[in-house]
């Protein structure tokens, strides 16, 4: 499947195209890509033990990453998932996430057991009594969801705006540069040129289940 055209400037509409790639991917190929990137992350060497890593709870037709999260917690990695703010703080203009730290036990992704819960879009959230949350600062890789992606590391997400809050101090950055962002998504879902505003924080690559694609300023 070819790249979408950069024809479309238009966010909302380009979002529409994109939403209808994903959802048009078959199962079969949706099985076979989860592996894929399992494959693909230990190649480039993403899945470090002394790393602490962001992931998410795939939903609405997004690549099954849990594959890989799975992988990552055998090696020891130290794994974490978006948490929602309230909807006061959204309100207050505060949309940052917080990332829950996941055990060890491959019990903790049983998402019906106790310390799960939906949050309102309606997305798993892993929140036990006591669980160590952190801020993406934190952290030394996140993997984002996405809906579309180009070669310049530019990304299109889902419009809810609460990765470019929780990112947004990278922007005040000259030399450090943590988290590490790398997108995750279909090879479908790339477009040649996507559209980005002023407060967009560029990813550093891409993982789909073909490649991993270094981020290239140009």
């Amino acid at each position: 499947m070819n790249p979408i055209s950069d024809g479309l400037t238009d966010k909302a509409a380009l979002r529409k195209q994109l939403r209808a790639r994903r959802a048009a991917v078959t199962p079969e190929h949706r099985r076979v890509a989860a592996q894929q990137l399992v494959r693909l992350a230990l190649r480039q060497r993403l899945l470090a033990r002394r790393r602490r890593i962001g992931f998410y709870m795939p939903a609405k037709n997004e690549i099954d990453i849990l594959p890989l999260l799975r992988a990552a917690l055998r090696m020891g990695v130290t794994c974490y998932l978006p948490v929602l703010p309230r909807r006061a703080l959204v309100s207050a203009g505060r949309r940052a996430l917080w990332f829950s730290r996941i055990g060890r036990n491959g019990y903790d992704l049983d998402t019906t057991r106790f310390g799960w819960r939906n949050n309102r879009y309606p997305i798993p959230e892993y929140l036990p009594r006591g669980v160590r949350k952190v801020r993406a600062r934190q952290l030394d890789l996140l993997l984002t969801p996405l809906l579309g992606f180009d070669r310049q590391g530019w990304r299109i997400g889902m419009g809810g705006g609460y990765y470019d809050a929780s990112l947004a101090f990278l922007k005040r950055r000259k030399r450090w540069h943590k988290p590490r962002l790398i997108g995750v998504a279909y090879a479908g879902q790339e477009v040649t040129r996507a559209p980005h505003d002023a407060w967009d924080v560029p990813l550093d690559g891409v993982l789909n289940e073909r490649e991993f694609i270094r981020a290239s300023r140009v």
